[in-house]
């Protein structure tokens, strides 16, 4: 039986690099631009946690009364393995949203853009109806590219967004790159449960791609990553290249997704995906205040 101790740990493998890389690797632009405003950037960082906080339990939930989670090789779930009750993590979840509502809503009053408003609620419900509701898009393939754009675009550009109040190519090309690794933490997570997703019936991009195409899209996922690292520091300073060196934290995961790691061999990869992505964030953001 699952303990709370392992699913936090299981959480924070996802939650950490996830809501932290988009933030900062936002606000190095927006240093760069010389419009860093550390409140708001603190308050978008919450916003980020709280929503993925928030998607963790609400994937607890929802799998663990589906069943989903009766075989799984990776961090026992909190329903499926009868930890917690539903109750009690669907509450965990709603809590999780409120908090990213309440600091997103401070965000718009500090702003004073209301039409910020919209998009709090369009990420509040893609995070919700991921695996929950009657045709969660999440069992449909559709994972990666949720992770892609709320934890990776809109959260990378919303952030610069909110500091400077205008959102530049190369806030773009840093929501590539964090949305391509947060995507890349998503495939390691899916490619390691494929067996166990494909007969529950959860149509994860890796159980329709397969074993070896899914490995592909990985590494070619880091490469994107890697290319949006590149634009970034091509559209504001050369010195948020040092993002690449901790993207090479990257490499060793690279080799054992493309060499066959199967089961618990790839929790390792996913924790060196998540690993890569902090690290490459910190060193746009380094970076960006050497430059």
């Amino acid at each position: 039986m699952a303990t709370v101790a392992d699913w936090v740990e299981g959480a924070r493998i996802r939650t950490l690099p996830t809501a932290v890389a988009p933030v900062l690797a936002g606000s190095a632009v927006a240093w760069h631009a010389g419009s860093f405003a550390p409140g708001r950037a603190a308050l978008a960082l919450l916003v980020a946690l709280a929503l993925q906080v928030g998607v963790n339990y609400a994937n607890d939930y929802s799998d663990g009364i589906r069943g989903t989670d009766a075989d799984r090789v990776g961090p026992q779930r909190l329903v499926g393995s009868g930890a917690a009750s539903p109750r009690s993590v669907k509450a965990a979840a709603f809590t999780g949203f409120g908090v990213a509502a309440v600091a997103g809503l401070i965000l718009v009053v500090l702003t004073a853009q209301w039409w910020l408003l919209v998009v709090g609620v369009a990420c509040i419900l893609a995070a919700w109806y991921y695996t929950g509701g009657r045709r969660p898009y999440g069992y449909a393939g559709l994972g990666e590219v949720f992770v892609f754009v709320f934890f990776g675009l809109i959260a990378t550009i919303g952030t610069t967004y909110v500091q400077m109040l205008s959102a530049p190519p190369a806030a773009l090309a840093a929501g590539v790159f964090a949305g391509a690794l947060a995507s890349a933490v998503l495939v390691a997570n899916n490619l390691r449960d494929r067996a166990g997703d494909a007969l529950a019936g959860k149509r994860t991009l890796a159980v329709r791609l397969g074993d070896r195409h899914t490995r592909l899209f990985y590494a070619g996922l880091i490469a994107l990553g890697a290319a949006g690292i590149v634009a970034a520091a091509a559209l504001t300073s050369w010195w948020l290249l040092l993002g690449l060196a901790g993207l090479a934290a990257a490499v060793v995961p690279v080799r054992a997704v493309l060499g066959g790691a199967q089961g618990r061999e790839l929790i390792v990869a996913l924790k060196g995906t998540g690993v890569a992505e902090l690290a490459a964030s910190l060193g746009m953001c380094a970076g960006a205040v050497i430059s």
